[in-house]
């Protein structure tokens, strides 16, 4: 059977929209796995560094923040970066395009503002430069520019990707937080580009972040893990009030360096006293989730400190210039919690539970809570843990935590922003 004209049109169209959804998945899996391994490999070096002379720790945040408001200033245009709101005002077609420029700004700063001890992960900074990747992919034929979302989209899950070698939650993230797009096209073009991402990051990159020893779950935990799932609801709220407190506190600060000098001086005095804090704090969760024995209900109170400090000191390096979201915050502080509430519930109780088992499900539900995606959470945490065993319990802590964020407080960072006269609306200002 003959092709007509316009069969033929649409087949090219349609590979040239995959072949560019694929290249884009390529070169947002080697922008987030090189991001990654740069930044573990410094931040590694920066603590090793603190153990012997802790007061650097005066210095480092100081230094981190200065230099990015240095590169936004003579570098990027002297315009700071809005993290998920620059990506959702491209896709709900409130701005043009993401320019090439942010490829790098976020890059440098998400790598700077983790080094130097800002308290959050490159999670937000690799998803915005990826997506950054997929809106300049889509100015590279003139045909390609009504599928700018398709790219966008396809960029940022390959992203989340690569971070967490997690390709259904790679995909789902795109869906959940950014589009409902039904479209054939668009769902294979960010198939296209998670698969890509993939294969690269397996074959090259891979290092499984965690390696947790899960061995299974009993039935009768799960009203427990329920609890923990309402607890991470509200801890989830905490952190999303935190974040949008501070920043338009910051916001009403028009010197930057008394904002910088200030806000580095907060950070330095909480880190100073507990350390895990430190970074993306996926090490504080290594070190919980190795503890043997289990810890005393007598050292809870340093770890209840570390989970209410968590969210401010994140916020404080969100607020005054720092790039970076609430993806590691929110399993940094989701790991402690459910350390805190398996503790908790054995002493008094003496039920059995299992530490690692709510550490992990914890992880999910404050993740599930504090970004408003419960599917990217679920699959997120269950491909950081390198197995399906605590599929059912996660899913329904998580589902859980959702809800009750959602019904306490109905906006994440990425949804809030206030209005005259309207304290909430529904777009974005993080």
């Amino acid at each position: 059977m003959k092709l007509t004209y316009y069969q033929v049109l649409k087949i090219r169209r349609v590979s040239g929209v995959l072949a560019a959804a694929a290249f884009t998945g390529v070169l947002s899996a080697l922008l987030a796995d090189s991001l990654k391994v740069i930044t573990e490999h410094y931040e590694e070096q920066f603590l090793e560094k603190l153990h012997e002379e802790r007061y650097l720790i005066f210095l480092l945040p100081l230094a981190g923040l200065s230099l990015i408001h240095l590169l936004r200033r003579f570098l990027f245009k002297n315009k700071a970066n809005k993290g998920i709101k620059e990506v959702l005002d491209v896709v709900n077609k409130k701005s043009n395009s993401l320019p090439a420029y942010k490829i790098p700004s976020h890059y440098l700063n998400g790598f700077l503002t983790v080094i130097f001890g800002g308290s959050t992960g490159i999670e937000v900074s690799t998803v915005v430069s990826t997506a950054a990747i997929g809106a300049l992919s889509s100015r590279k034929a003139g045909f390609l520019h009504k599928y700018k979302t398709d790219l966008v989209c396809a960029g940022l899950a390959a992203g989340v990707t690569a971070l967490f070698n997690a390709p259904v939650a790679g995909f789902l993230f795109a869906f959940e937080v950014f589009t409902k797009r039904k479209s054939k096209l668009h769902t294979v073009s960010v198939i296209t580009a998670v698969l890509a991402s993939s294969l690269l990051t397996n074959y090259f990159f891979y290092k499984q972040i965690f390696h947790f020893a899960i061995s299974g779950w009993n039935a009768s935990a799960l009203p427990y893990m329920v609890l923990l799932g309402v607890i991470a609801g509200f801890n989830a709220v905490y952190l999303t009030k935190c974040v949008l407190f501070f920043k338009k506190f910051f916001q009403s600060i028009s010197n930057d360096y008394l904002k910088i000098i200030g806000g580095s001086l907060a950070i330095s005095v909480i880190l100073y006293a507990f350390p895990s804090l430190y970074g993306e704090g996926y090490a504080g969760i290594k070190t919980i989730a190795a503890s043997q024995p289990l810890p005393a209900l007598a050292v809870m109170l340093p770890m209840l400190l570390v989970l209410l400090l968590k969210p401010l000191v994140t916020s404080v390096t969100l607020g005054v210039g720092g790039d970076g979201g609430v993806f590691a915050p929110s399993l940094f502080i989701g790991a402690f919690l459910g350390m805190i509430v398996c503790v908790t519930l054995n002493h008094f109780f003496g039920l059995g539970l299992i530490p690692l088992n709510f550490i992990v499900i914890g992880m999910a539900a404050v993740l599930s809570a504090s970004i408003h995606a419960p599917l990217t959470s679920i699959f997120l945490v269950c491909a950081i843990a390198d197995n399906y065993v605590l599929f059912i319990p996660i899913a329904v802590a998580s589902l859980i935590s959702w809800a009750v964020a959602h019904t306490v407080f109905p906006y994440s960072v990425y949804t809030y922003k206030p209005v005259a006269h309207n304290p909430v609306s529904q777009k974005a200002v993080f």
